[in-house]
């Protein structure tokens, strides 16, 4: 199958990336998302990863060529009528997710593939929603994909290998490497590695045992790692793991709905998301992890 036409939904820290990334490296892309103020902070988001992309690559030609391959829409089925890939990138919210497969799958050509981004839900868990689950498989990305440029490819137990073996392939035409996985696995491969990480650093802060920046201290100099846990989290963004903590207080883990609660009040609600809006943990572009007294 010869892929031309990608279509990314959901226009966020990473559905932007990865928009980007399919254009910079030719494709036709159309950005869904459900609102006009949605596409005008995703075309906000596009104009900041020209640059981005110009300077790591070091072609800004390359760069303003992929800004004009990017179309955007608000009607989904308008988004994806000459979609070969359709990649979800929506909110970690099952319902979410669910409804979203379900009105994609009435309006999808026939020959679309689907792909999750999603961070730590199983393909499984919506395949039966797709209307097409042969067709339908993770697809994850690392944050900062122009340079973390891992792609990791996950089925589920109905995939048809032929789809997944397309998608690899595409992967591998946008500068990725892939990454096949033999089986389903909440978190993949890094996620797996970096959520206990991520959520052992936020139980630390949340019972008030150390501050963020001592704690990233601490793993930084311990570890030789280039940033720490809440730096990380800053290049994620604060949704993700507010959603994901929302997710385990309904499960009953320890401490997540204090996690959640913390972060909505002391950051979200503060409009401190992250790199994205230019403080969270940290302010930017000069946070104080890259500052050599950091580690003194």
């Amino acid at each position: 199958m010869n892929l031309q036409n990608v279509t990314v939904a959901g226009s966020g820290v990473l559905g932007s990336q990865i928009a980007f990334q399919s254009a910079f490296f030719g494709y036709a892309v159309t950005v869904y998302d459900i609102n006009d103020q949605a596409i005008n902070n995703a075309k906000e988001r596009m104009m900041k990863l020209k640059s981005v992309y110009g300077e790591f690559f070091n072609d800004m030609e390359k760069a303003e060529a992929a800004l004009n391959r990017l179309v955007y829409n608000t009607d989904l089925a308008e988004a994806v009528k000459d979609a070969d890939l359709v990649i979800e990138a929506v909110p970690e919210v099952p319902e979410i997710k669910t409804t979203f497969y379900k009105n994609l799958g009435e309006v999808a050509p026939e020959k679309t593939i689907f792909a999750s981004n999603s961070s730590t839900m199983l393909p499984s868990q919506f395949a039966q929603f797709t209307g097409r689950p042969e067709k339908f498989l993770n697809l994850h990305f690392a944050n900062e994909i122009w340079k973390n440029n891992t792609a990791e490819v996950m089925g589920h137990p109905g995939t048809n290998a032929k789809y997944a073996d397309i998608v690899e392939e595409f992967a591998r035409t946008i500068g990725m490497i892939p990454f096949r996985l033999h089986k389903e696995q909440p978190g993949y491969i890094l996620n797996s590695l970096l959520v206990p990480l991520l959520d052992a650093a936020m139980d630390l802060w949340v019972k008030d045992v150390a501050d963020p920046h001592t704690i990233d201290k601490n793993w930084m100099i311990s570890t030789g790692a280039p940033t720490g846990p809440f730096a990380i989290l800053d290049v994620v963004g604060m949704a993700t793991p507010y959603n994901l903590n929302l997710a385990k207080a309904e499960k009953g883990v320890p401490h997540a709905k204090e996690i959640a609660e913390k972060l909505k009040a002391e950051y979200i609600d503060q409009g401190k998301m992250g790199v994205s809006s230019g403080e969270g943990f940290y302010k930017y572009p000069n946070p104080a992890y890259a500052n050599p007294d950091f580690l003194k």
